[in-house]
């Protein structure tokens, strides 16, 4: 930290941060009240995403091991996925936003292939539009709670530091200005007085 001046100069310096300083931190404030928002909203997205998921899972469960033939033939009708996904600004901060996943067309002998099979796809393509879904509101809450971290860190160096910091740095300059303007004051009398009784001293003689 550098040393303080003492001087006119310097206080108006420090009375210039320390206003830019209250200009800011209100906006700060702000951003920390929607991030913390933003995370509890995306939080209970991301709570109804899993329980959507689990239902999901149970749900394939109770009929898979009832299919005729292994579920492992579905592989090939779920590659060639492409996740199509947009950002959101929130306070300042981009987040990814799940939109949809692009298969690729399941192309396969409608004579040839079971019955259940497009049953089968549509439900495992779901699961892995929920997966997906999962991972990405995942995502915009770990750069939340990071940006989150940040803010909350400049808001308390703000509230706790520079603010009191130049607060005291302005008490500091307005005392030694002022005890130096009583200073000159009091040298100025002393200055008088001896004039004075100079003056008086002359005129006796």
């Amino acid at each position: 930290m550098a040393k303080l001046k003492f001087t006119k100069g310097e206080l108006k310096r420090q009375r210039d941060a320390l206003k830019q300083l209250r200009r800011y931190l209100p906006t700060l404030q702000l951003k920390k009240q929607q991030l913390q928002l933003e995370i509890l909203q995306q939080g209970l997205i991301l709570e109804a995403r899993n329980q959507a998921l689990l239902v999901k899972k149970a749900s394939i469960d109770l009929w898979i091991g009832l299919l005729s033939e292994p579920a492992g033939d579905l592989k090939q009708f779920l590659s060639g996925q492409k996740i199509i996904t947009h950002s959101r600004n929130i306070a300042g901060i981009d987040i990814p936003v799940f939109d949809k996943i692009e298969f690729e067309a399941a192309e396969y002998d409608l004579f040839a292939a079971p019955l259940w099979i497009d049953a089968a796809i549509e439900a495992f393509r779901e699961v892995i539009i929920l997966n997906e879904e999962v991972s990405i509101v995942a995502q915009g809450m770990a750069i939340l709670r990071q940006e989150l971290r940040v803010t909350n860190q400049r808001v308390n160096l703000f509230e706790k530091v520079k603010i009191p910091e130049a607060e005291e740095n302005i008490r500091l300059i307005k005392i030694y200005i002022g005890d130096q303007m009583a200073n000159a004051v009091g040298r100025c009398k002393i200055a008088k007085r001896k004039i004075e009784e100079m003056v008086l001293v002359g005129g006796l003689a």
